[in-house]
């Protein structure tokens, strides 16, 4: 049973190249996984006995993975809502707006580009609109000090500069 009320609020908030590398997935997964899976499956089945075959096992456990990511991909795609910036006031924190931020207290410098959850990594500097800094910082204006709650206890940011 599905509600349409869940639809809307499955929105996912993507940059264009976010949503091409996901399209790009999807088409690799659908084209070039699924058929290689389905020879191993079939290469595990000529083998005989499929009861006690590792090959096959290991072979439907991939055919599932890839399905579940298929679908998962498919989901994401339809629900993207593309982030545009370039319409945007430069001059607040929104999706797909790289900031500076300074830590007050260690004076430090840290760029983050503010994007939905499913292009979020913090290792490379994209953070989540809905992660606490996220939060945090947008609709802030440079010049602002925001408050972090993080694992390691209350931070102050400035917000130095917005792109």
């Amino acid at each position: 049973m599905s509600s349409n009320n869940s639809e809307k609020d499955t929105a996912v908030y993507i940059t264009r190249e976010g949503l091409l590398k996901l399209k790009e997935e999807l088409e690799w997964r659908e084209m070039v996984r699924r058929p290689e899976i389905a020879s191993q499956i079939a290469a595990a089945k000529a083998e005989g006995d499929v009861s006690e075959n590792a090959g096959y096992d290991e072979a439907k456990y991939q055919a599932g993975m890839n399905e579940g990511r298929v679908l998962e991909l498919k989901a994401k795609i339809k629900n993207a809502v593309v982030i545009e910036t370039e319409h945007g006031p430069a001059d607040v924190v929104s999706l797909g707006r790289k900031v500076t931020i300074r830590d007050v207290e260690y004076d430090e410098e840290e760029i983050y580009t503010i994007v939905g959850s499913a292009e979020a990594d913090p290792s490379k500097g994209r953070i989540s609109n809905s992660s606490p800094m996220g939060m945090a910082l947008m609709g802030q204006r440079v010049g602002t000090t925001v408050r972090v709650n993080t694992p390691g206890g209350l931070l102050s940011f400035q917000l130095l500069h917005i792109e």
